[in-house]
């Protein structure tokens, strides 16, 4: 689908206070999906300056806050400090410690694709205790692992509307979502005030208003993470793991609760860099794209692998669940697609796709490439 971009006259500050404004001349309620991040960071200050100066109503606001176990103590530390301000201005803020089914791309070697925080019987194990005044029950998870935090959110916070720190910079498919997205039809309850600031807007910000910020965002920095690369969550997901290195070199106690949490995690150390995380080095970029990869048809091993001999195939537990929605998608986009589609195709149900990423992203590649080439025929 083609993106339309319209040039405001008003600058992104102005604009998210705008918004924030709307929402709350047009809900009753309000949650803040605070996670400790910078954008989340960004939002949040936004919402208590707002709240400060007397232009919002803090009594529609409630603040919600997914602890997710294994987190960065600068993270730990900069959501406690929000939490002792919102608290002093009678805003409630919900902590939230709570068995969630949470993505790890460490487990591929065992067959899954998941963990779960806070998980009953692995306390042992945990890589920190919860807060003394955290939730530890709710009535809408049922059991341990029934649900990941995002559907949890989305039933606690349906009598409202949520405002989350998400933007459109740091991934297409989110540009794609926003594009789309329409509060009414959809029947939709989050919002996203600062989807259209840049890295650069984020940074500025903070720096303007001397905003903490988590100091892991830093050291990652210093060790080499791109700063379009900057993502706080849990250790495990699939982008963030990269992390983990920094943590095994400067602070060994937190690696040691870590490696007894994820016994897989020391696969980082080894091979970060290499197949197994979906990376490429340039020497195997420029192998695959040149000869080597010439001789290979990769819409026949896609067909192999999601028809022929699929029993053969070392696919994780998981990503063999969502079987059926990648062969859904070949349906799809076969006769469209070539052979760059159906090599994305191949490599990400192998090394797996734990948050639909790449089956979201490809769809998206596949038709926006197949429109240009019809223009650029219908031009000759």
């Amino acid at each position: 689908m083609a993106i339309k971009k319209i040039v405001s006259d008003i600058d992104v500050v102005t604009a998210a206070r705008q918004r924030i404004k709307n929402a709350w001349d047009t809900y009753p309620k309000i949650y803040l999906s605070f996670s400790g991040g910078k954008d989340s960071l960004c939002l949040t200050s936004l919402i208590y300056d707002m709240i400060m100066a007397g232009q919002i109503d803090k009594q529609k606001l409630t603040v919600t806050f997914i602890d997710e176990e294994g987190i960065y103590p600068s993270m730990e530390k900069n959501a406690l400090n929000w939490r002792e301000k919102f608290m002093k201005i009678g805003v409630p803020f919900e902590w939230y410690c709570l068995p969630f089914k949470q993505v790890c791309t460490l487990d591929s070697l065992s067959a899954s694709e998941s963990w779960i925080t806070w998980e009953p019987g692995k306390e042992d194990v945990w890589m920190r205790q919860p807060p003394p005044f955290a939730i530890r029950k709710s009535n809408i998870l049922k059991y341990a692992g029934e649900m990941n935090y995002q559907t949890f959110l989305e039933r606690r916070c349906r009598d409202g509307l949520s405002l989350v720190g998400l933007r459109t910079a740091e991934a297409y498919t989110r540009l794609q979502t926003i594009a789309v997205m329409d509060l009414k039809k959809d029947n939709t309850h989050r919002f996203y005030p600062i989807y259209d600031w840049t890295d650069n807007d984020v940074w500025m910000y903070i720096k303007e208003r001397k905003l903490e910020f988590p100091e892991i965002y830093m050291h990652l920095y210093e060790a080499g993470v791109q700063k379009r690369n900057l993502r706080l969550s849990a250790f495990f997901g699939d982008k963030t793991t990269q992390g983990l290195r920094w943590i095994a070199e400067v602070q060994p106690d937190l690696w040691n609760k870590i490696e007894k949490r994820m016994p897989n995690a020391y696969l980082v150390l080894l091979y970060w860099e290499s197949e197994m995380f979906a990376r490429s080095s340039k020497k195997r970029k420029d192998l695959e794209e040149g000869v080597a990869d010439a001789n290979v048809d990769y819409r026949d091993k896609c067909l192999d692998l999601l028809y022929r001999n699929t029993d053969k195939y070392n696919i994780n537990h998981d990503t063999l669940a969502r079987l059926g929605d990648w062969r859904s998608l070949f349906v799809r986009i076969d006769g469209k697609a070539r052979q760059k589609h159906y090599k994305k195709m191949y490599e990400s149900i192998l090394y797996g796709d734990p948050k639909g990423r790449d089956r979201r992203s490809l769809i998206i590649s596949v038709f926006t490439d197949y429109a240009k080439e019809i223009a650029k025929n219908g031009n000759k």
